[in-house]
């Protein structure tokens, strides 16, 4: 390699040396002067903006009514086990099973035959414990006697009386009757049986009035106390009963978080029956004749309540002004009009201005 050569091979390293520090001014000069790259492609409007699909709804009147809906169930006015409260064999059943029974009224019997001889023997010693006393008092008037021999005798006869009086109580144990009106249930037991307090003999209930117990949520507690009325109905009845609220609980389930509450329906008939699963409305509130739209139709910004309407193929936004909310339905009080087109999806995303087109157009029913 000659000298010439290698002052050329220099000269060109050199020049490419300085092209690599240059090369970025350059590339940024270049880049400053040039076009932008195109944007993604997307919905536009004929001024080349981005248009947001979305469905509206045409105002109108309509009735907004604040209602409270949960399950409930039918339980009895009341309810009780029969059973004796002492033990022997049944000797007598005085029921018709799934008959109508009155309060008081003979239902079974053990027996107290036993009972019964002893109270006989108990009763026989009464006319000779009164005499003594008798005499004993008439002795004492004439100091012939002392007190304690007198009040001695006396005390023999009180007691004998406080025998008979347990006896007595005793053979009314052996006696089963209704503690209240009602209907009396199936037979468990038969003639001949030994029974128990523990054992069951039939299982009486009360079903006029009949009592409807459902929860609220806690939200709702402050909306439920006696007095309060309710409408109830059935899957697969057209009928709608009318009760009213008479106790509510003390505290709310920590479990559920619910308040249980009891409502009371007279039953006219005793066509209901308990344990039937009812579905239980509570109108809170009801204005009718207002302007109402979907909950989800409006957002809050900047302490204001903002919603969305349609003009001339844009979303314009509009501020209002909310009387009576449900969970799925607001009133509107200011802000809109009837015939006002509001754009009730995508409303995260519209801005005032924004061009819109509407998919589906719905009505709100009354």
């Amino acid at each position: 390699m000659n000298k010439k050569t290698k002052i050329g091979l220099l000269i060109v390293i050199i020049i490419f040396i300085a092209g690599m520090a240059f090369y970025p001014k350059i590339k940024g000069l270049l880049t400053t002067n040039a076009d932008p790259l195109p944007t993604p492609p997307g919905n536009k409007g004929a001024d080349n903006r981005t248009v947001l699909n979305v469905n509206a709804q045409i105002l109108k009147y309509g009735n907004l009514d604040n209602t409270i809906r949960v399950k409930g169930v039918l339980i009895p006015d009341e309810e009780v086990d029969l059973s004796f409260e002492t033990s022997g064999m049944i000797t007598e059943i005085h029921f018709k099973e799934g008959s109508n029974v009155k309060k008081g009224q003979l239902l079974a019997k053990v027996n107290d035959k036993p009972l019964q001889a002893e109270l006989k023997k108990l009763q026989t010693q009464i006319p000779l414990a009164e005499d003594r006393v008798y005499r004993q008092k008439a002795l004492l008037a004439k100091d012939a006697v002392s007190q304690e021999a007198y009040e001695s005798v006396n005390t023999e006869l009180e007691k004998l009386k406080a025998d008979i009086e347990l006896v007595k109580t005793r053979i009314a144990q052996t006696e089963l009757r209704a503690p209240f009106d009602g209907i009396i249930g199936l037979r468990q037991v038969s003639e001949g049986t030994y029974a128990s307090p523990s054992i069951i003999i039939s299982r009486l209930t009360k079903i006029t009035p009949l009592k409807i117990e459902f929860s609220v949520n806690e939200s709702e507690v402050n909306n439920i106390k006696p007095g309060t009325p309710l409408t109830f109905t059935f899957d697969n009845d057209l009928n709608k009963y009318q009760a009213t609220v008479y106790a509510v609980e003390s505290n709310l389930d920590r479990q559920t978080l619910t308040l249980k509450a009891r409502a009371l329906y007279a039953n006219p008939g005793g066509r209901l029956k308990p344990g039937l699963s009812t579905n239980v409305e509570i109108k809170l509130q009801e204005i009718k004749n207002t302007l109402v739209i979907p909950s989800l139709s409006t957002v809050a910004e900047m302490g204001r309540d903002i919603a969305y309407v349609y003009k001339n193929g844009v979303a314009h936004q509009i501020v209002l002004k909310k009387g009576m909310r449900t969970a799925s339905s607001v009133q509107v009080l200011n802000g809109l009009n009837v015939g006002d087109t509001l754009l009730v999806t995508g409303v995260m995303q519209l801005r005032d201005g924004l061009p819109v087109i509407i998919d589906n157009l719905i009505e709100n029913n009354e």
